[in-house]
C-alpha cells in the first residue's frame, strides 16, 4: 500500500503563537466562492458588504473585546477571504504578564462566531499566516490591506463575478 504523502506543516516550528507579535492572517472561503461583497467589481474602494460580510466584520470588532490583548491593527474584508493584522501583546500596561491566546484559537473563535450566525461554515479548514518581522515588513503590509479592494483583479484569490 502506497504511503500518503505528509502534509506539510502550515506554522513555523517551534514559534509560541501567544507570544507579543504582530500577525498577519489570511482566512478563505471555501470554493473561493464570493460571499462577503453584495457588488462584486474590480476598483472598489469602499466596498458594500453582504449580509455574510457584515457578520464578519461584527466578528472582527468583537476579537479585542473577548481577547483583551489581542488587537486588529488593520483589516479588509475582501469578496472571498479577509485578510487581519493582529498584534498580541503579553504585557499589560503595569507589566504584568497575561496569558494570550495563540493565533489559532483567534482565528477559530472568529470562524466559530460566523458559523454560528449565518447557520453554516462558510471557511476553508485552514489559513494563512506570516510572522510580521520589522516595521518595513509591518508598513508594505498595512498598504497591501489598505490597497487591497483596488487590485482586486489582481488578487491571487480573485474569481470572476
Amino acid at each position: 500500500m502506497p504511503e500518503l504523502p505528509s502534509r506539510k506543516p502550515n506554522r513555523l516550528q517551534g514559534h509560541d503563537y501567544s507570544q507579543n507579535g504582530l500577525y498577519f492572517i489570511t482566512m478563505c472561503v471555501r470554493g473561493k466562492q464570493c460571499v462577503f461583497w453584495d457588488a462584486v467589481g474590480a476598483r472598489i474602494a469602499r466596498p458594500i458588504l453582504s449580509n455574510y460580510g457584515l457578520v464578519v466584520e461584527q466578528a472582527i470588532n468583537k476579537i479585542s473585546f473577548v481577547y483583551n490583548n489581542v488587537c486588529v491593527d488593520k483589516y479588509v474584508i475582501m469578496p472571498n477571504h479577509i485578510h487581519l493584522l493582529l498584534n498580541i501583546q503579553t504585557f499589560s500596561e503595569n507589566g504584568r504578564a497575561m496569558r494570550a491566546p495563540t493565533v489559532s484559537t483567534v482565528v477559530n473563535q472568529m470562524k466559530g462566531f460566523v458559523t454560528k450566525q449565518i447557520g453554516h461554515s462558510i471557511w476553508q479548514k485552514l489559513f494563512h499566516d506570516r510572522i510580521v518581522r520589522d516595521e518595513a515588513e509591518y508598513v508594505k503590509i498595512w498598504q497591501y490591506i489598505e490597497n487591497n479592494p483596488l487590485q482586486w483583479e489582481l488578487d491571487c484569490f480573485y474569481t470572476k463575478p
